[in-house]
């Protein structure tokens, strides 16, 4: 599981299946500020954030995953999409929070199964005021924030994380929510693995509306043929 760094153009070589490797990759992975976003998702050349079986596991291989958990072992919380909950049958972060946004609250089909000794709100579930929330579960906190017409606004749903000292997220998605993410103009960092994959495409991962403004921050590239970019937001 070998990756190299093309930007900057170190030319460093590492197996990110070792201990070293992957303290390499947290050196590079590490947030830049105590408050931190960061948008962390695959996809296909041809633009899909999912493979041939409707979710990303079809996408992903073993390096991709490491990343995946370096990026998320920096992260308060992990931010996620019911629908993408419902579709991928989420399993808890080990080292981070869950934070789930629904409209609904309706999770039928997850893997979400908090730890029976684990604190009271290893997953908060983000649900608009006023909205019906499901059977109490040890493990899941409801927040409710207000919305505004049919949605929550990403900027209030981040306050009323930061007022419970999460400061440091890392979205990942489904498309929907990313796509709120980048029209809110939060995110820090773009994490982006681009798979050699050819699948048919419902839709951009990220469909933005607008450009945005951004660097590159580090690109790396494994012996499969997956890029893995970061771009930090001007």
């Amino acid at each position: 599981m070998w990756l190299t760094e093309v930007v900057p153009s170190t030319g460093e070589r590492v197996d990110a299946s070792t201990p070293e490797g992957r303290a390499w990759l947290a050196e590079r992975y590490a947030p830049a500020g105590e408050e931190w976003v960061r948008l962390n998702m695959i996809t296909s050349l041809t633009g899909s954030a999912v493979g041939p079986d409707g979710t990303s596991d079809t996408l992903t291989n073993r390096a991709d995953r490491t990343i995946l958990g370096v990026i998320r072992t920096g992260a308060d919380a992990v931010v996620v999409g019911a629908q993408t909950v419902r579709a991928e049958g989420y399993l808890l972060p080990r080292r981070s929070r869950l934070v789930i946004v629904s409209r609904s609250g309706d999770l039928d089909g997850h893997r979400v199964e908090p730890a029976a000794d684990g604190p009271d709100d290893q997953v908060i579930l983000v649900l608009p005021t006023g909205a019906a929330a499901p059977p109490p579960v040890r493990g899941v906190t409801i927040m409710h924030v207000d919305p505004e017409g049919e949605r929550m606004r990403v900027d209030v749903i981040l306050a009323a994380l930061k007022d419970r000292g999460i400061r440091r997220i890392v979205c990942e998605g489904g498309p929907s929510l990313a796509a709120q993410f980048a029209a809110a103009d939060v995110i820090d960092e773009y994490c982006v693995t681009a798979a050699p994959r050819l699948v048919p495409s419902a839709g951009p991962f990220l469909p933005v509306t607008r450009a945005v403004d951004t660097t590159p921050a580090g690109v790396l590239v494994d012996e499969d043929g997956f890029s893995y970019l970061r771009l930090r937001r001007r």
